[in-house]
């Protein structure tokens, strides 16, 4: 349209293609919840950043470079005690593959219990499905609290903790993977005549086993992971030599322990992928 066509339009004109084709003119109410909704977010941050005095980041700079350096000057290598750390990194994969095969085997128990496909009471269905929600619902870190209290220290209660919180996990994911599964399968081995164990073992096995191998060595992964973090609250392991290290002001140490317990958790990784591929199939990252 023409400047001349455009000028020569009156209000009505443009009220009544307002009303026909409104997206064309924007909406004035939506682009001032937009811009306020933007507003209230940087002013949240704003307030954020003040609340957890942000400055005192920078104020601590030189600290922080110095601490930072700390990390990457060894100093005294021959008296760090070597076997010490190496015993607590192997108690810490201990903790890790002992609490996940517990839990795997846990949860392959109570994801039948939990599917809908397997478990068709409901009460029964839902009170399992509610059981999980608290068990996976209680952080690792304050089950390890309990566990510690209940048994003592030691890697018995970092175990504990992982079988705990794992079995909440792999129980729901468990269930899930079994209610997806394809029931032609299951109604021809059911057919032949065979029991109920044969038939979750020719029926839904084959189909959620491999499911179920993946998901465990991903958690097997994770556990190695955090329990490490375990062993910070008495919960055995290379945790509690790692707080030992950085209240004695030993950063080097401290680092080397690091450097371990990654290469160790590179070495799972890779392992765990190879397994999957060989076992599932899977196609190699």
């Amino acid at each position: 349209m023409s400047a001349p066509g455009l000028a020569a339009l009156t209000p009505a004109d443009l009220a009544a293609a307002r009303v026909a084709h409104p997206g064309a003119f924007g909406d004035p109410r939506r682009r001032a919840m937009v811009w306020g909704g933007w507003g209230l977010a940087l002013a949240y941050l704003t307030l954020s950043l003040w609340w957890f005095d942000i400055g005192k980041l920078f104020a601590a700079s030189d600290r922080v470079w110095s601490l930072l350096a700390a990390f990457f000057v060894w100093e005294d290598m021959a008296n760090w005690q070597y076997r010490q750390i190496y015993v607590g990194i192997a108690q810490t994969l201990a903790m890790a593959f002992l609490g996940t095969l517990l839990a795997s085997v846990a949860a392959l128990f109570i994801g039948f219990l939990g599917a809908r496909n397997t478990m068709p009471v409901s009460l029964m269905r839902h009170a399992v499905r509610r059981i999980l929600d608290v068990l996976r619902g209680v952080d690792q870190l304050i089950w390890a609290l309990v566990f510690v209290r209940a048994v003592g220290l030691g890697p018995l209660a970092g175990v504990l903790a992982i079988f705990i919180s794992d079995t909440g996990t792999l129980g729901k994911l468990y269930a899930e993977a079994i209610e997806n599964i394809d029931r032609r399968q299951v109604e021809g081995v059911r057919s032949t005549g065979a029991s109920p164990i044969k038939v979750v073992r020719y029926g839904y096995l084959p189909q959620v086993l491999p499911v179920f191998i993946s998901q465990s060595l991903y958690f097997f992964e994770s556990a190695a992971r955090s329990a490490t973090i375990l062993g910070i609250v008495g919960a055995g392991g290379i945790g509690m030599i790692l707080i030992e290290r950085f209240r004695a002001n030993l950063y080097d140490q401290v680092a080397f322990v690091v450097l371990n317990v990654l290469v160790c958790i590179y070495l799972i990784d890779w392992m765990s992928r190879k397994i999957r591929e060989r076992v599932i199939g899977e196609v190699g990252r």
